[in-house]
């Protein structure tokens, strides 16, 4: 049976900027399978939008040819996007310190590491933004 957790986009600040549902089929997930199922639901969800209407990308990482936007990124060539390139570029991010995850109030290091969901759990994706210095 799935366990639904709640995702959450959420500033350093702790201000959630986007939240969601999102179904697993296990109760223990490593974070690399997390961060999977959410790109492939966002992507998913995505493609299927913007074929019925022209649509912003709200998305973990940012697409290949896309800038950002205020909900998120605007594709230069409407397109659909691949989820594989997508969760390749949102791992990578992880590593590199651009996002980091907390289950409940836990802080996940590794993309191997396993965490325990179960409904209620919270999720929150903090993206960190590089500062600008000159």
């Amino acid at each position: 049976m799935p366990t639904t957790l709640t995702i959450r986009d959420a500033t350093a600040a702790g201000k959630s900027l986007h939240e969601w549902s999102l179904d697993v089929l296990t109760e223990r997930i490593t974070v690399r399978e997390l961060i999977r199922s959410r790109v492939y639901q966002e992507v998913q969800d995505y493609n299927l939008r913007r074929r019925q209407e022209a649509t912003d990308f709200r998305g973990l990482v940012q697409p290949t040819d896309a800038e950002k936007t205020l909900n998120g990124f605007k594709l230069r060539t409407p397109r659909d996007i691949d989820w594989k390139k997508q969760l390749e570029m949102a791992c990578e991010s992880f590593e590199k310190n651009g996002f980091f995850v907390l289950v409940g109030d836990y802080q996940a290091e590794t993309l191997e590491e396993e965490i325990t969901v179960s409904p209620g759990t919270v999720v929150s994706f903090v993206k960190l933004v590089p500062l600008v210095g000159g």
